[in-house]
């Protein structure tokens, strides 16, 4: 009976992968505003497409929620999403006095309530990790389980919390320069890297 069991749950998992890439990740990757080369967009994600641009070597795992009704998500090339990530790059209003905030508009925003959030390539966003409008998370960061972010994530720093506060750095001075470097030579590098070269410069 258990390996009976097992054939069919690993029939039934397998079934359900294969969907996802044959099916339902090239169907939203269609719809995207642009989307690059080697994405996987995983089942019960959600997102207004027409607002996400993705770059290349993306995935985006299950119950991922980018809410971007009227700003942009940018997503750079490698970066790994966990499950449940929410990316929000709007706000609501809720400073009109006599007003019910039910009542409030999408019209009656204000210009800034609602901001592009940007991943610039190289990142991994932990499982549950909430980042909020306006948000630039820097080359290299990573973003903890959890997190909610709502200031800019320093590039090759690993953020954490609530709200998120940098934990760590990835590597020291020297090694981030190494490590753009070597990054900088590969094909299909991040075209950011030699912009981050430059800056850490050897020390």
């Amino acid at each position: 009976m258990k390996k009976i069991n097992r054939f069919l749950f690993l029939f039934f998992y397998n079934m359900k992968r294969a969907v996802c890439h044959v099916i339902t990740s090239p169907f939203k990757k269609s719809l995207c505003k642009s989307c690059g080369e080697k994405v996987l967009i995983c089942s019960k994600t959600y997102a207004t497409w027409k607002n996400l641009v993705v770059g290349d070597d993306v995935s985006i795992n299950e119950n991922c929620s980018f809410l971007n009704t009227r700003a942009n998500i940018i997503i750079g090339n490698h970066v790994m999403f966990g499950p449940g990530v929410t990316v929000v790059t709007g706000n609501h209003r809720t400073d009109i006095v006599g007003r019910y905030m039910s009542s409030i508009g999408e019209d009656e925003k204000n210009a800034d309530d609602d901001q592009d959030v940007h991943f610039e390539g190289d990142n991994w966003i932990g499982t549950g990790a909430i980042i909020l409008k306006g948000v630039t998370v820097g080359v290299g960061a990573i973003v903890s389980a959890g997190a909610v972010v709502i200031n800019d994530v320093p590039a090759y720093s690993i953020v954490g919390g609530v709200p998120a506060k940098v934990i760590k750095m990835r590597f020291t001075d020297n090694e981030i320069y190494e490590h753009c470097r070597r990054l900088s030579g590969q094909k299909g590098g991040y075209s950011k890297i030699n912009n981050e070269e430059q800056k850490w410069g050897k020390k």
